[in-house]
């Protein structure tokens, strides 16, 4: 049963229409992520399904009595609350309930029995555990602990916490009433990897309809199961996880492709028989049905051709050029028996690190682990309590802060750009247009007044210009959209030079990082590979030896063992083998026609089987 229903939206900004013809539906348990390119309205969207925001047209419809959380990036607006009462009164509504139960209670001890009193006891009984029975306050700050806060947080003014720290518990508070429907945006803001996580086990398991906007390709991956892609006005709608969906909307471009030409075909040989008989009487009727067959045509085309160009149309996104840097010795950086110590509390002792010439490292750890005191300590803005930092030979490295605070702030953004690069006036535009400034007025703004993501747009650009043969990156992707992030992960991977990579975004640190450091346990420890591979090193550690050692026996040469019959394992495989061949074909079919509803359930259907297929051959696989 659908918590949402969303029909035909309409937003007008100005007079002007920010999107139209909006219709979608959630079911419980589904966790719908809108898509589009940054201004496409996924933001409002959202306000405007929990009535933040006023729409111009259509209509939303919720399930009877359901209860709706939004978590957004605006901070709490009363101040005077610690983060306990905070994040509790995000759940009025299970309060409520509770002060209900013991008015029924007293009224049934004092003999009422009647059905209305017993119903209302029993559906009020039936939500409190629902949200976790009246241990729900303890879930609730259990929230506040899997998103980073500790104990000693909970009775904390929220007037003493950073902003980072406030959206946390935004999304805390979300979480806390228990809602039917949860509206997220940007939920994966300011959370390290190990809360990301946390995020991912929690919404995949709540029972809740889900919509949210988030720019984390691996959070989306893990989480979605539905997109709606808002562009140009309109909106697509796909049931499916993330990378589906990416498949699909090629597929569909594909199909729309076709399409234009098939009917541009048939236009083609039509006018060519009208100007052939038109003329002619025997032919004069057949040749007004031809044009009028053309007219319909003609519409058709141009349906197609504006879903060509939606699905196709090219998205500015950032022009990530490197320039080629020069050449270093073979040991890029050294660091021994590095102490590091930040406001009384120590971060590292003994570590050790060497960056190699070409070498591309992640690093990464918890938040409040070190990472950005690391960084700052390696290039001289900070003095490490003992040990030896070194660069090698002609290294020159250029840093990107998730502070900003490398900008030159005393003029406009054009003047700026020059005095960092050395680049000359036209050189430099050249550069800011590739970063989406465009234009006198957007060259001629002043840097001191810049929002955090046109901040972020203009330290890139200086670290592109800056010819460095070591980058050293703290969370770059932030404020960018997919399209952006994409276009900075294939130049990272392109860059010849070294990179030192900080980053909460594990699809860029997996694709980047030949090799993971990761502060544990006060030092640094490195492992080969990028994020996946630091995820099976650390589970292969936890598994018993004896498991690990475990090989299937080989069978002898001299007598092969007899066989009797395929075993569950191989069964498991070969009905895997056919659901996805089966999955493939249904997905061909969708491609075509992806309002097929009867199509669609036999899709999710044999895809569900398919996923319970695999984690018991998982199983057997271990076991064997």
């Amino acid at each position: 049963m659908a918590v949402l229903i969303a029909s035909s939206l309409r937003k007008e900004i100005a007079g002007d229409p920010l999107f139209d013809g909006v219709s979608f539906a959630v079911e419980r348990r589904e966790r719908l992520a809108l898509s589009g390119q940054n201004g496409a309205g996924k933001t409002t969207l959202l306000r405007a399904l929990i009535g933040e925001t006023s729409l111009q047209g259509g209509e939303v419809a919720l399930a009877k009595g359901a209860r709706v959380a939004l978590h957004d990036q605006r901070p709490p607006r009363d101040r005077g609350l610690s983060l306990r009462a905070y994040v509790l009164s995000g759940a009025a509504d299970l309060v409520r309930i509770e002060q209900e139960l013991r008015t029924l209670e007293q009224a049934m001890a004092g003999g009422v029995h009647d059905p209305a009193t017993l119903r209302r006891y029993s559906e009020a009984q039936a939500r409190l555990e629902h949200a976790g029975g009246w241990g729900w306050r303890d879930r609730a700050t259990s929230a506040l602990r899997g998103l980073g806060f500790g104990d000693a947080d909970l009775d904390r003014g929220l007037e003493t916490f950073s902003g980072g720290e406030l959206t946390r518990a935004s999304l805390a508070r979300a979480l806390a009433g228990d809602p039917d429907l949860l509206l997220l945006d940007e939920p994966t803001n300011h959370l390290d990897v190990e809360s990301l996580e946390w995020l991912e086990r929690e919404l995949t398991t709540i029972d809740a309809a889900v919509v949210l906007v988030a720019h984390d390709r691996w959070f989306l991956e893990s989480v979605t199961t539905a997109v709606l892609e808002l562009e140009g006005g309109r909106s697509l709608f796909f049931s499916g996880p993330w990378h589906q969906w990416r498949l699909e909307r090629a597929a569909r471009a594909q199909a729309a492709a076709k399409s234009v030409q098939r009917v541009a075909g048939d236009i083609e040989r039509l006018e060519r028989f009208v100007q052939r008989f038109r003329y002619k009487k025997s032919k004069a009727r057949q040749a007004q049905a031809k044009l009028t067959q053309i007219a319909r045509l003609e519409q058709e085309r141009r349906t197609a051709a504006g879903e060509l160009e939606n699905l196709t149309r090219r998205r500015r996104t950032l022009g990530f050029e490197f320039l080629e840097p020069a050449r270093t010795g073979r040991i890029v950086l050294e660091v021994d028996g590095l102490r590091l110590s930040a406001g009384g509390k120590q971060l590292l002792d003994g570590a050790t690190l060497v960056l190699e010439r070409g070498e591309h490292v992640a690093l990464v750890g918890p938040n409040g682990s070190g990472k950005t005191s690391l960084l700052e300590t390696l290039l001289g803005q900070r003095r490490p309590d003992a040990g030896a930092i070194r660069f090698g030979h002609g290294v020159e490295p250029a840093y990107f802060s998730q502070h900003d605070v490398e900008l030159d702030e005393r003029g406009t953004v054009l003047e700026c750009a020059m005095a960092m690069t050395g680049l000359a006036r036209p050189q430099a535009q050249q550069l800011l247009g590739r970063f989406l400034f465009s234009g006198w007025s957007e060259h001629e703004k002043q840097v001191a007044v810049l929002s955090g993501g046109e901040r972020r747009r203009l330290s890139l650009a200086v670290v592109v210009a800056s010819g460095a043969n070591l980058l050293v990156l703290d969370e770059p992707t932030n404020h960018l959209d997919l399209e952006s992030r994409e276009a900075l992960e294939a130049a990272l991977e392109a860059f010849p030079g070294a990179i030192l990579l900080v980053s909460h975004d594990r699809a860029l640190l997996d694709a980047v990082a030949e090799r993971t450091v990761a502060i544990e346990n006060g030092t640094l420890r490195s492992y080969d590979g990028g994020w996946a591979d630091l995820v099976r090193a650390r589970e292969e550690a936890v598994v018993p030896p004896a498991l690990v050692a475990r090989k299937p026996k080989e069978p002898k040469a001299s007598k092969p063992a007899a066989r009797k019959g395929p075993s569950e394992l191989e069964q498991v495989e070969r009905r895997i083998t056919t659901l996805e061949q089966h999955v493939a074909v249904l997905e061909q079919k969708l491609a075509q026609d992806w309002t097929d509803m009867d199509l669609l359930a036999e899709y999710r259907t044999t895809r569900d089987e398919l996923q319970k297929l695999l984690g018991r051959w998982e199983v057997l696989f271990e076991s064997a």
